[in-house]
C-alpha cells in the first residue's frame, strides 16, 4: 500500500504591508514541494483578515497564487489537531477538510511573523514550520530583539526608540546614537518597508512620519559607513541540530544607497546579490558562529535569516527574520543552495522539523 502523503497547508497573504511579498514567497514554496510526498492546500489571508481557500493559477512550474475575494471561508479548529471547516457563502452547512499534518505559515510582518498566527496554530494543535510564539514575537520587535542581544553581550548598532506620543528631536537622536547620519525604521516590519535615511532635521522629520505610518514604535539607528550587508541562513533539523549556511552579500545600486523595498522588489537592477559572500575565511566563520548564537538568544526554531552589518573587522547584528522571504530572488533559499541544500530538500527538512517538534511537545506534561 502506498504511503499517505503529508498534508501541508500553505498559509499566505495576510494583513501586513508585506502581503504581496508573502504571495510571491508562497508561490515559490508551492512550486518547490514534491507533489509525490505532499498533498497541498492553499489558504490565503485576505487584507481584511479572512482565511479563505485559495487557488494556484498557471501550472506548478510557474504558479501565481490567487486569494479569491468571495472564496469560501476556512476555520481552523482550536484543539482539532489540524482539522478545518470550510464555510461556503450562500450554501447551508459546512464541509470539513482532511486534517492538515502541518501548516507552513508563509507570512511576513505583523499578524503573521510576530507570534499571533503561531499562537492560533498552537491552539489548533497542529504542527507548523518556524519559530514558536516567543521566538517569533521577540525577533519581530526590533527593539526587544536588540535589548536581548545587547544583554547577551552581542554587538548591535547604537539606537534609540521613539513613539508618536513621545517624540524626540533630530538633535536628541544624534546625541543618543553618536552620529548625524541616521536610519529610521518601523520596529515591527520587514522587507525594508518604511525605512529611510536622515542626515538633517528636515529629513529626520519626514523619516519619522513615514515610519510611524506602519508602526506605533520606531527605531532610530546610527548609520554605519563604510558598511557591507551580510546575511546568514540558519536551519534547525528534526533532531534539534542548528547549522549556518554559506554567507550572502547584498550590494545596493548607487542610486538606492541602501537595500530599500524598491531595490528589493521593484527595481530589477536595484542591487546585486553575491552568494557566497567574498569574505576572509576567519571573518566568515565568526559571522556564522554569531548567527547560531543569535538564533539561540532570541529563542528561534526551525529557520531564521540573520542579517549583519560589517565594517572592516567590526560585525553588528542588524535584525533577525524568523519567516524570511522565499521569492525567486530571496537570499535564504539561495544561501542554502550555495551550501549544497536545494530548495525542495530544504522544504523537506523544515517540514520534518515541524512534525518532530509537535510530536515532542505532545509528550510534555503541560499538554495534558
Amino acid at each position: 500500500m502506498a504511503q499517505r502523503k503529508t498534508r501541508v497547508a500553505i498559509l499566505f497573504g495576510g494583513r501586513s504591508a508585506e502581503h504581496d511579498v508573502s504571495r510571491a514567497s508562497a508561490a515559490n514554496i508551492y512550486r518547490s514541494l514534491d507533489p509525490v510526498r505532499y498533498e497541498i492546500t492553499l489558504v490565503g489571508i485576505t487584507g481584511d483578515g479572512r482565511w479563505v481557500v485559495a487557488d494556484a493559477a498557471n501550472d506548478k512550474a510557474s504558479p501565481a497564487l490567487v486569494i479569491p475575494a468571495d472564496g469560501p471561508d476556512l476555520v481552523l479548529l482550536p484543539g482539532g489537531r489540524g482539522r478545518a471547516l470550510v464555510v461556503e457563502k450562500g450554501t447551508p452547512g459546512v464541509r470539513e477538510l482532511a486534517a492538515f499534518d502541518v501548516v507552513f505559515p508563509v507570512l511576513h510582518g505583523p499578524n503573521g511573523e510576530d507570534g499571533t498566527v503561531q499562537g492560533a496554530l498552537e491552539l489548533a494543535d497542529v504542527a507548523y514550520v518556524g519559530a514558536r510564539v516567543m521566538g517569533s514575537a521577540a525577533s519581530m520587535d526590533k527593539d526587544v530583539a536588540k535589548r536581548l542581544l545587547r544583554d547577551a553581550g552581542l554587538p548591535i548598532v547604537p539606537y534609540i526608540t521613539m513613539t508618536a506620543a513621545a517624540p524626540i528631536t533630530y538633535e536628541a537622536a544624534v546625541r543618543a546614537t553618536g552620529s548625524s547620519d541616521l536610519f529610521v525604521k518601523p520596529a515591527n516590519l520587514g522587507s525594508s518597508v518604511g525605512i529611510s535615511r536622515a542626515r538633517n532635521a528636515a529629513e529626520f522629520a519626514a523619516s519619522c512620519e513615514l515610519a510611524l505610518r506602519y508602526d506605533g514604535k520606531i527605531l532610530i539607528e546610527r548609520g554605519i559607513a563604510p558598511v557591507r550587508e551580510i546575511e546568514c541562513a540558519v536551519l534547525e533539523d528534526a533532531a534539534g541540530e542548528v547549522r549556518a549556511s554559506e554567507l550572502g552579500e547584498i550590494v545596493p545600486a548607487g542610486q538606492h544607497g541602501f537595500y530599500s523595498y524598491e531595490a528589493k522588489y521593484t527595481d530589477a537592477s536595484g542591487a546585486s546579490l553575491h552568494v557566497p559572500a567574498q569574505l576572509d575565511p576567519a571573518l566568515a566563520d565568526r559571522i556564522r558562529k554569531l548567527a547560531v548564537e543569535v538564533f539561540g538568544v532570541l529563542c528561534c526554531e526551525g529557520l531564521a535569516r540573520v542579517d549583519f552589518f560589517v565594517s572592516g573587522d567590526d560585525v553588528y547584528v542588524n535584525e533577525v527574520n524568523t519567516l524570511p522571504g522565499f521569492t525567486n530572488i530571496s537570499m535564504y533559499p539561495k544561501m542554502w543552495e550555495a551550501t549544497g541544500l536545494p530548495q525542495p530538500e530544504l522544504m523537506d527538512r523544515l517540514i520534518a522539523h515541524a512534525l518532530a517538534r509537535h510530536a515532542r511537545l505532545a509528550k510534555l506534561s503541560f499538554q495534558r
